[in-house]
């Protein structure tokens, strides 16, 4: 598959992380590739990188492995409990040279100084910050925020921390973190609507902006083909299963291959896909030979061994795609890192999508789209997580109208991104 050429901005930062051995955060509005860059990075660096995620979809995604088994670490707080270490851990921490955390902004305070403490530890330099290793961080701490735990979890990041965020680890009170912002968006190509998410996604909207963003959203009928984007996963099943149902047909469903160690909960696409004729489904992988990418929306037209679904007039034909689980390791025959894989997840790459929940939307583009809040926003950053989705206002249908409560920014992310990376301007 041919890969998409850096653009002058990131080159820029592909040669500060390749060139030097400052500590990177990659960030920047939705849509201005942050993704190309790091698939480019992960197969151009000279360095021995490693990257991984803090969630199993997330490492998935980018070809890594989970942090939590990358330095087998325990699930919940670290805090200053002893971090066990085998010799294969050991020697495969020392060698690498990059370490690369996608979605960093899902990862909290205590994670990234266990982090910190276990390549000290494995690398025997306890008064080096992460033992020397670069640290290149990707992720937008306006859209992901992390997930806090129970009531004792919460208590301990109050006494011990800032906040719970990955910036306000103790770690980066003993060295500089580079702060990149990524600013030429290359999914919206309207500077209105860029204005209007860049408001969204700062907290800085105006009345003006609430009222255009309502009016255009509320023009009804959405067309049929608008996926809506809904905070809660039962409302998402629901009308996804009402939609399916109301196709005349019998529902087909193809099983998931599940082989190796893939263990989790978090699987890429159904284990059990349920389809009819008729479907509106989205894609979930990008395509070898470019016919769809992550995030295109489609209709199944035929059903038997494959699938066949129409994409903007042409019919595809889909096979199942393997999605594989990486494990690093290291080879004591080359002196380098490997990367191996342990396990394979093969299925259809689509998923029923008359609705997905804002947040599996992350990193998708859309033409149109019905954007439920529900009741309610739960947090932070999800109001500008489904708007930012859409390739232009023209696309936008509300459920009903965006309300001051919708628009929640987390102080602590604001004043982070103040203090390192200058104000913001919408």
């Amino acid at each position: 598959m041919a890969r998409p050429t850096l653009s002058a901005e990131q080159q820029r930062v592909f040669d500060l992380i390749e060139g030097t051995r400052s500590h990177v955060f990659v960030t920047g509005r939705a849509g201005t590739g942050k993704s190309t860059l790091l698939n480019h990075l992960s197969w151009n660096t000279e360095k021995q990188l490693v990257i991984s995620a803090p969630t199993g979809v997330a490492a998935l995604n980018v070809g890594g492995q989970t942090i939590h088994s990358l330095f087998k670490l325990p699930i919940g707080v670290v805090a200053d409990h002893d971090i066990e270490q085998n010799r294969e851990v050991k020697k495969l921490l020392n060698t690498i040279d990059t370490l690369v955390i996608d979605e960093v902004s899902m990862v909290n305070a205590d994670l990234m100084d266990a982090v910190d403490r276990s390549l000290r530890q494995a690398r025997q330099r306890p008064l080096e910050a992460f033992g020397g290793v670069q640290v290149v961080l990707f992720g937008d701490p306006y859209q992901l925020a992390p997930v806090p735990g129970d009531s004792d979890e919460r208590a301990y990041f109050t006494d011990h921390y800032r906040s719970m965020w990955f910036f306000d680890a103790k770690v980066w009170e003993q060295t500089e973190l580079e702060i990149v912002e990524l600013t030429e968006i290359h999914r919206q190509h309207d500077d209105e609507f860029k204005f209007m998410l860049n408001a969204v996604r700062f907290g800085m909207v105006t009345k003006e902006i609430a009222d255009v963003l309502n009016s255009t959203g509320a023009r009804s009928p959405a067309p049929p083909s608008a996926i809506t984007l809904a905070t809660r996963n039962d409302s998402v099943n629901r009308i996804n299963q009402t939609a399916l149902g109301r196709l005349p047909g019998r529902v087909l469903s193809a099983k998931a291959g599940i082989s190796g160690d893939f263990g989790g909960r978090a699987y890429p696409a159904d284990e059990k896909l349920e389809l009819k004729v008729g479907a509106q489904v989205m894609f979930l992988r990008n395509d070898a030979e470019q016919r769809w990418v992550n995030g295109t929306v489609g209709t199944v037209t035929k059903i038997s061994s494959t699938v066949w679904v129409e994409v903007d007039g042409e019919v595809h034909e889909v096979d199942p795609v393997a999605w594989e689980k990486h494990r690093y390791s290291y080879s004591a025959e080359s002196k380098k890192l490997t990367k191996e894989v342990i396990g394979e997840f093969t299925q259809f790459p689509l998923r029923l999508a008359w609705a997905v929940t804002i947040h599996k939307s992350q990193g998708q583009t859309y033409d149109e789209a019905v954007v439920d809040l529900g009741s309610r926003v739960f947090s932070p950053g999800q109001t500008y997580v489904a708007l930012s989705r859409l390739t232009s206002l023209e696309g936008l249908y509300l459920t009903r109208p965006l309300r001051p409560s919708d628009i929640i920014v987390d102080p602590a992310v604001r004043s982070f991104m103040a203090r390192r990376a200058g104000p913001p301007t919408p």
